[in-house]
């Protein structure tokens, strides 16, 4: 058993590190070192940012984006164009896809895709909410940004048949060779989806 050289709320720390995507325990430890011995320059302020944020943020009412504010800043964001919807699986493609600036438009996060193994099924998601703003009025076209899982797909087919009769356009982000991928390094499913997506030069 090994000797603890810590006390109880630095290893509560160090646990608490390690639970956060990226960071495993060697990580979590000098990440709880850094903000030991940075307290009044980085810990105390990081204490003060996560409390208010764990009072403040809420899931937005309308598409599902975690903000301080329902409706969330992508959805009062008059610039948008809010005809336009970019459907994704999780907040954090929301924020790639932001991060990427190709597209000035309005998003609807899912929470997740449809995972009968997994028990999850349409009314675990935020799919209703969708298509019930879909039906509302308004919407030229709904671009299904899901991963290319077998998931992804089953959920985009879900979506795209109960958006069927609502007069949108419907569109899904194109797969295949990636921006400096070279095709030696592709697998075969990456190939022939680039194939079949091919365009006009």
């Amino acid at each position: 058993m090994a000797k603890r050289v810590t006390g109880h709320e630095i290893e509560k720390l160090i646990q608490l590190l390690a639970k956060v995507p990226g960071l495993g325990p060697r990580s979590a430890r000098r990440a709880a070192l850094h903000l030991i011995k940075k307290r009044d320059q980085l810990m105390g302020p990081l204490a003060t940012a996560m409390a208010e944020a764990h009072q403040k943020v809420k899931i937005c009412s309308c598409c599902g984006n975690i903000d301080t504010a329902d409706p969330c800043t992508v959805c009062t964001d008059e610039r948008r164009d809010h005809a336009v919807i970019i459907v994704v699986e999780d907040v954090s493609d929301l924020w790639a896809l932001e991060r990427a600036a190709a597209m000035n438009t309005a998003y609807h996060v899912l929470g997740g895709v449809l995972s009968p193994l997994n028990g999850v099924g349409p009314d675990d998601l935020n799919i209703k909410d969708l298509i019930d703003r879909v039906a509302r009025g308004g919407i030229r076209e709904v671009i299904l940004a899901v991963n290319a899982t077998v998931e992804g797909q089953t959920t985009a087919h879900y979506i795209t048949d109960h958006l069927a009769g609502l007069e949108v356009k419907i569109t899904r982000l194109a797969h295949g060779v990636p921006v400096g991928g070279e095709l030696d390094y592709l697998d075969e499913g990456t190939l022939s989806a680039a194939l079949r997506a091919r365009t006009t030069i």
